[in-house]
């Protein structure tokens, strides 16, 4: 059986439809048609069923599932176990992080690495959604949390000093009337972060008045005017317009930690940004001032 097919078929399961599986493997829907006939024709048996909300397995389709994925499993270690052990300094090295870290804290370490090995390719991957590294959605990721993912390499990389921030505006009204001020936070889904509690326990008469998962923009509606938000240091202290606000207690700041799956422990590239992620940013100074 074509380990080809065999992907489709699992992209189908998990989307629900051709047209969504072949966006999610860059290929076109009449392929993933064929491919998933051609397995059913191999079959002799229909392996989905059409519904109202999407395609579902058949009982055939459903039975094969467990191997379909453990096919998956052994490429991908595979993959991973090649990627690993790949000599030389060159190729895509895939970078999973927050913007506003890639951007302000790791966008140095990023420009040593490829001055120092022109042929190594980081892609960077900004988001708040926590890639699947066992299957090579990034090869190395920076996180506000530990990892809970088995078989991963971690470690505590550094701490990051948190601020309040709002425009000179904002902070001469915040001093006179502080519930004239509107309050900019995380979204419901980061409403756990320990920064938000804590603005909101400072300023409980304040109005919430814009939520969003991405720092930058949070900064940006600082800067327009709207209100307070608490930012990582890097990017508040880095934007012209924005203003440090003291406080008799400073936000609480947040630890990255960085990991990796342990199949690639051995590829040169990861290791060679890792020494210099460890030589730039392991010894930065986490006091706030």
């Amino acid at each position: 059986m074509e380990w080809n097919d065999v992907r489709i078929f699992l992209a189908v399961v998990r989307n629900g439809s051709f047209g969504e599986a072949a966006r999610t493997l860059g290929v076109s829907h009449p392929t993933v048609g064929r491919r998933i006939k051609a397995l059913e024709d191999e079959a002799e048996q229909a392996l989905f069923r059409r519904t109202r909300d999407g395609l579902v397995l058949t009982d055939a389709g459903d039975g094969v599932l467990a191997l379909a994925e453990s096919m998956e499993n052994s490429a991908l270690a595979m993959e991973r176990r090649l990627a690993g052990n790949h000599e030389r300094l060159e190729g895509m090295l895939r970078i999973s992080s927050a913007e506003w870290f890639a951007g302000h804290v790791l966008a140095p370490v990023l420009a040593e690495l490829t001055h120092r090995h022109p042929a190594v390719v980081p892609e960077v991957i900004a988001s708040y959604r926590l890639l699947d590294l066992s299957r090579r959605e990034a090869d190395v990721a920076f996180r506000l949390v530990p990892f809970s993912e088995p078989d991963i390499v971690q470690r505590r990389l550094m701490s990051i000093p948190y601020g309040l921030y709002g425009s000179a505006d904002t902070a001469s009204a915040l001093q006179a009337d502080p519930a004239s001020v509107g309050l900019i936070l995380m979204n419901t889904a980061q409403s756990h972060f320990p920064d938000v509690a804590w603005l909101l326990d400072r300023f409980p008469s304040s109005r919430r008045v814009f939520t969003s998962t991405s720092r930058a923009l949070q900064a940006q509606m600082c800067l327009q005017g709207m209100g307070i938000a608490v930012l990582p240091r890097p990017l508040g202290d880095a934007l012209s317009g924005l203003q440090r606000i003291d406080m008799p207690d400073h936000p609480p700041s947040r630890d990255i930690w960085v990991g990796y799956h342990h199949d690639l422990r051995h590829m040169d590239r990861l290791r060679a940004m890792l020494d210099i992620a460890d030589t730039m940013l392991s010894n930065a100074a986490t006091a706030t001032p």
